[in-house]
């Protein structure tokens, strides 16, 4: 299955790089006066968030000669010297990249705004638990490491040029950089520097780290956000079972801990609390990885993983109320698999509120996807998602179940039947799936009197041009009436490298309310918010993707190809699910207004409107859309305003209508 292939390439990158980073990082190194006693000879990957919300790691820079990073300090004036210098080098040297890497106390907001006063345009790297710096061997601001991205080797450490050196001697980042573009080898791999001091209090704690308590202090985090996978019979690739169990990955949980990879909860913590939080707290992540570079000491106490057999239940949230079971099919070992929308007859003989519901996909490693919705009948043919009048939930990598608020739900009728979409993908041999969905209902009399909505926010027109490392694709939905906004489910393909949903709010103001610095096709989860989102009525929300088609992105099938929207994981989505309420509607006075933002129209006003101002300047147009309305568009201008408004969008929908069902092959927006 894609988590396991994930953990396997964690494991390799663990096994290949991670010892010799082990017993670097465990070196104390001198102060900042002189060099370290003993530079990394190669460094550990580490992934953290920049300046402007993206997720930046050594691995993901294969296109490059070198990667240089320089330590940075708010305010510091040295720090501002170096980066003024940096810029310069950039310019110079294209073919390196180039970052910024703050350890210090600095919040993310005093980052950003920083790096916007000082003009810095290359990444400003968070490293708030100085785990980066720390094993690196930062030691003052402005210090640089020029790193190589196959091996992670460091070829320079020193200063940046003559202003951080602490002696007259050559050897500054520049002339590494010169000797690297000269093809020849660097002559000074190691210079003396000087700065304003960086402070790592756990540097000089190595001996505290060997008392970290297994039994107390890392178990107890494993068993709270990993063992759910990590168990019998779950999704993980191996059973923390016992202080053994781990011991042996311990390398692989450093690593897939450092690199965020693991445990798999992507939001960004800047912005927003979610329910079921799966992330590890800053003390958490540095306890783990403090303890493995330390040896993984076993310690004093009994050991609560194997105390007790942990075993992955067939259903998460219990037994269910109802199990409706989805027609098998065959996967094909290998080819190309259209969505499949099988339906199957929905027994119960009065209507129900659901509260929760649960996709459980029956060959993990075929299915790629289940969306399911009610059909007030059966269908004979394909249970297309247009015929369906309620959804609940969808199924996708890492995201199984979807609940509800007290108090609010959605009405399962009596009789008709479900439908579902599949999206099945060959991994090399024949397979039979055969997945359920089971509902959980609120109880006779304790009915809820609120109703959950339902709504998706796409654009069908994305364009990712080739070789494009960041290419930013934008829609967005307007609510008109107050709302209650419950949960958000971002998606996109295997080129998806980050995304977010803003609220732009009537009076101007703009909200972030959930960013993924790095999106992760291999995991994908409905996220709810610890406290529902108020959405005011003529509210935008605005949910923004960044695709990654180049050789940066292992994953990309192809870089040189322009990519559109499409049904398959080769080709790309821009997809965001919403689950809300409308402030004013109960279940005894119902006031839907979804509809209302279903329109054809105005779901094409929300993904071709690029600057939110309610109407398509034909600037905005992407290319195969300007190539159908371009010598349309004096004439739909009906008001000859110099652009199109959502009413003027209905006959430029009817010529669109082609392109979007080649680019969908599907008959609404769907993942």
């Amino acid at each position: 299955m894609k988590t396991r292939i994930a953990w396997v390439s964690v494991a390799a990158l663990a096994i290949g790089l991670t010892v010799t980073g082990l017993a670097a990082s465990g070196v104390a190194l001198a102060n900042n006066s002189g060099p370290p006693s003993l530079t990394p000879a190669r460094v550990d990957n580490f992934r953290l968030t920049d300046n402007h919300g993206f997720a930046q790691d050594l691995r993901r820079l294969v296109d490059v000669k070198a990667i240089a990073v320089v330590s940075y300090v708010n305010g510091d004036a040295g720090s501002r010297k170096a980066a003024k210098a940096v810029e310069a080098l950039k310019a110079k040297y294209p073919d390196v990249a180039f970052m910024m890497l703050n350890s210090s106390a600095a919040s993310r907001p005093e980052i950003v705004a920083e790096a916007k006063a000082q003009g810095i345009s290359v990444p400003v790297l968070d490293d708030n638990l100085q785990l980066a710096g720390e094993q690196l061997g930062v030691s003052y601001a402005g210090e640089a490491f020029l790193i190589e991205p196959k091996t992670l080797r460091v070829l320079y450490h020193g200063p940046v040029d003559g202003a951080g050196a602490a002696t007259k001697a050559k050897g500054y980042l520049a002339e590494a950089l010169a000797d690297i573009a000269a093809g020849r080898a660097i002559a000074t791999a190691q210079a003396t520097g000087k700065g304003t001091q960086i402070k790592f209090p756990e540097r000089d704690n190595r001996a505290a780290h060997a008392a970290i308590s297994y039994a107390k202090d890392v178990a107890p985090v494993l068993e709270a956000k990993c063992v759910s996978c990590h168990q019998e019979g779950g999704i993980g690739p191996f059973a923390m079972s016992s202080y053994e169990a781990v011991k042996n990955f311990a390398p692989m949980i450093r690593e897939a801990i450092r690199t965020k990879t693991m445990p798999p909860w992507h939001p960004d913590p800047a912005f927003g609390k979610f329910e079921h939080d799966g992330g590890l707290s800053g003390d958490q992540i540095r306890t783990i990885v403090h303890w493995v570079e330390a040896g993984a000491p076993r310690g004093e106490g009994a050991d609560p993983l194997s105390a007790e057999a942990h075993v992955a239940p067939d259903w998460p949230l219990g037994k269910p109320d109802l199990v409706i079971e989805v027609p098998a099919y065959t996967v094909p070992a290998s080819g190309v698999v259209d969505y499949q929308y099988p339906a199957a007859v929905n027994p119960q003989t009065e209507a129900r509120w659901v509260k929760a519901a649960t996709l459980l996909p029956g060959d993990r490693q075929a299915t790629h996807h289940i969306l399911s919705g009610y059909m007030p009948k059966m269908m004979t043919g394909a249970a297309s998602s247009q015929l369906w009048e309620a959804s609940y939930g969808e199924y996708a990598v890492g995201g199984e179940s979807l609940t509800m608020p007290k108090g609010t739900g959605i009405q399962l009728p009596a009789g008709g039947a479900m439908g579902f979409q599949m999206h099945y993908t060959p991994y090399g041999k024949e397979a039979v799936d055969k997945s359920k969905i089971g509902f959980y209902f609120y109880p006779k009399g304790e009915e809820p009197d609120r109703v959950m909505r339902h709504f998706v926010i796409a654009n069908n027109f994305i364009e990712i041009p080739p070789g494009d490392d960041n290419h930013e694709e934008v829609a967005y939905a307007t609510f008109p009436k107050d709302a209650t906004l419950h949960s958000v489910f971002l998606h996109t393909h295997y080129r998806g490298r980050a995304g977010s949903l803003e609220m732009l709010k009537p009076d101007g103001t703009r909200e972030m309310l959930i960013s993924l610095p790095r999106y992760d096709f291999n995991w994908q989860r409905t996220y709810n918010f610890a406290t529902p989102v108020k959405v005011p009525a003529g509210s935008k929300l605005i949910a923004t993707y960044w695709y990654d088609n180049s050789v940066r992105n292992p994953a990309n099938p192809d870089p040189k190809q322009t990519i559109v929207w499409g049904p398959q994981s080769w080709e790309e989505m821009h997809y965001t699910s919403l689950y809300y309420q409308w402030d004013a509607e109960t279940v005894a006075h119902p006031a839907d207004a979804t509809k209302e933002m279903k329109s054809m129209p105005v779901r094409m006003m929300g993904a071709l409107d690029r600057n939110f101002d309610g109407k398509v300047q034909r600037g905005e147009l992407p290319g195969r859309v300007e190539k159908v309305l371009g010598p349309k568009f004096d004439e739909l201008d009906a008001d000859k305003s110099g652009a199109l408004e959502t009413a003027e969008l209905g006959p430029a929908m009817k010529l669109l209508t082609p392109l979007v069902r080649t680019s969908s092959r599907s008959e609404e927006p769907t993942p």
